[in-house]
């Protein structure tokens, strides 16, 4: 009896230490709809990387622009052509109008990509939170969230910050990304983001934290499981930050690492379109899991 017990504690265990998410590691073998399956590490990428940075730089550019006047510290620092490319001349009455007219995020994202997603109450029963696009239509292949956070390294400990989180997200390689907006998690996130300052260039977003994040795709923590019901129209997919990444563009990523001085890319975790998503609809996600 007291080994049987034991041996049960210990795959449940062996079972949370790796993903932190019960319900998930519970549940993702009964119901087969949660799946992606990929035959190897290589394969799991739904779009290419390249892709994904374009969309990244093609955002985070008008967000810089739509901020030009809390951009001054920054500017002056920046190569002429740099410079050039973010202000905007004031020669004509067009350009007055743009130089004086502050959007809102999501405004500034539905202008760039053509849709907007938010956080809304779920569509789903005790679901909690869910994102949805409330603006335009998502094609099929396109980034539409990110999903924001302290990455941890597999050696690198976790384990206070993952006890009672479903937001701790576990990369293919081990790599954990921690979405908690809230408690010890959202402090150490403020912590690691504030001592990766380059003098004025932030390197990361914290305002994924509160209400109105700065970047609206940082909300992909709170996007819901698919079930039986509700098919998976989004998939994720992992995105390793360039060293060629602007350094101006930085502050708008929603990630961190946990340690400053760790030797890998910046891991980013990105939310692909599966199909057409339109406007109204709540966005479902699906895992993955490798075949031998």
């Amino acid at each position: 009896m007291t080994t049987r017990l034991l041996k049960a504690l210990h795959e449940k265990w062996n079972s949370y230490k790796y993903r932190f998410v019960p319900w998930i590691a519970v549940n993702l073998r009964k119901n087969e709809r949660t799946l992606r399956r990929v035959k190897k590490h290589s394969q799991d990428k739904l779009v290419p990387d390249e892709h994904v940075a374009a969309t990244l730089l093609s955002l985070f550019r008008d967000l810089f622009k739509n901020d030009i006047g809390g951009q001054r510290e920054v500017l002056p620092l920046l190569p002429e052509s740099s410079r050039t490319a973010y202000q905007v001349p004031q020669n004509s009455a067009e350009s007055l109008t743009k130089l004086n007219r502050h959007l809102d995020p999501c405004e500034v994202m539905f202008e760039t990509l053509g849709f907007c997603i938010e956080r809304r109450p779920s569509s789903l029963r005790a679901a909690g939170t869910g994102v949805f696009v409330t603006m335009g239509m998502v094609p099929k292949g396109t980034t539409v969230a990110m999903y924001p956070g302290t990455v941890y390294q597999t050696h690198e400990p976790v384990f206070f910050q993952s006890l009672r989180n479903p937001f701790v997200f576990r990369c293919i390689d081990g790599v954990l990304i921690d979405g908690n907006d809230k408690g010890i998690s959202k402090t150490v996130y403020r912590s690691c983001s504030g001592r990766d300052r380059l003098g004025p260039f932030r390197l990361s977003d914290i305002t994924w934290l509160m209400a109105s994040p700065h970047n609206p795709l940082a909300v992909g923590q709170y996007v819901n499981n698919c079930s039986n019901e509700k098919a998976a129209n989004v998939c994720y997919q992992e995105f390793d930050v360039p060293d060629k990444f602007p350094l101006e563009l930085r502050q708008y990523l929603p990630n961190v690492n946990y340690r400053h001085d760790t030797d890998k890319p910046l891991r980013c975790v990105v939310l692909v379109a599966l199909r057409e998503i339109n406007s109204g609809e709540e966005l479902f996600s699906n895992y993955f899991t490798i075949v031998h």
